[in-house]
């Protein structure tokens, strides 16, 4: 069943209302971010700073010097990009238990445009020492990776998307923090995939498999603490690697991958995600074949990448 992980944000941070220390803020967008949700049960608990995204960061972070444990929500554009600093100095530098569930992510947040699609979050991100970063593929993958934020010490930024997406794990999957999980074997080279690109990836792997390439998928839903340990796996033992990812190209999941591999065991990698340039208006499925993030460019990308192993 399709859903956006936004969706499954609030219904996260409704179980967690159970918990008293638990408060959510948002910056007058809670009906998009969903936290909406939590202010239905637990509206005690709940603060709207309005538009005003840098309060909203700073707010959270007194909260949480009182012993609560803030989730603080707007979108990815104004969480990473208008809040930066506030993050950096006033979360991330004495280690706050703050934790930034940023929504409208990346491409497909569709006809707002280059001005709302934030497209290098996570790099912004994941530069922040002590910052732990994550890109959930899907709603059921989303919804553990919120009640497990909620449970470790220290400021976490939760990527999460506007587009209603397929799922990729059923009812028993379990979320472990820092840990890739492979989603199918493969030989010939690996697709290292986060976020929507997850099921492109899947789809990719499988154009491939009819063309006799055997492709494994590898999905890292945490970007930080990247999990070395199964990237270098897959180098050794597929020789050559595709990166997938709705984020620029620049500092994103391809750029933390190839610091991995560069430390440890290079091989030939190609990554598929936004060149050097901004989003544009469009419908979703438009933008992700404008900017060449389809499964047919992955599987392009592939074929590329065998050539030089």
């Amino acid at each position: 069943m399709a859903k956006a992980t936004r969706e499954a944000y609030g219904e996260a941070l409704k179980k967690l209302a159970a918990n008293p220390r638990v408060v959510v803020l948002d910056a007058d967008l809670s009906g998009s971010t969903k936290t909406s949700e939590f202010k239905k049960v637990s509206p005690e608990r709940f603060f709207n700073v309005g538009i005003a995204e840098q309060n909203l960061i700073g707010t959270a972070a007194g909260l949480s010097l009182v012993g609560k444990i803030p989730f603080a929500s707007t979108f990815a554009i104004f969480a990473a990009g208008r809040a930066f600093e506030i993050i950096r100095n006033t979360v991330a530098y004495p280690s706050l238990n703050v934790k930034i569930a940023a929504t409208h992510a990346g491409l497909t947040v569709g006809e707002d445009g280059g001005s709302h699609q934030a497209i290098e979050d996570i790099s912004l991100m994941r530069s922040i020492p002590g910052m732990t970063v994550i890109n959930p593929a899907d709603a059921k993958e989303a919804e553990q990776a919120v009640l497990k934020a909620a449970e470790i010490v220290g400021p976490v930024y939760i990527r999460l998307g506007r587009m209603a997406v397929e799922d990729v794990y059923d009812d028993s999957y379990v979320f472990e923090l820092g840990k890739g999980v492979q989603l199918r074997e493969g030989n010939d080279l690996t697709i290292i995939a986060t976020g929507l690109m997850v099921q492109q990836s899947l789809i990719a792997a499988d154009m491939l498999k009819e063309e006799g390439i055997s492709a494994r998928v590898i999905n890292i839903h945490t970007i930080k603490p990247i999990d070395r340990e199964i990237i270098i796996k897959a180098a050794k033992e597929t020789k050559a690697i595709v990166t997938a990812e709705e984020h620029s190209i620049i500092g994103g999941l391809g750029s933390a991958v190839l610091e991995v591999l560069s430390d440890v065991y290079p091989v030939p990698l190609k990554r598929v995600g936004v060149l050097d340039t901004f989003g544009e208006s469009g419908k979703p499925a438009d933008l992700l074949k404008k900017f060449k993030l389809t499964p047919e460019d992955i599987a392009i990308a592939s074929k590329e990448v065998l050539k030089l192993k």
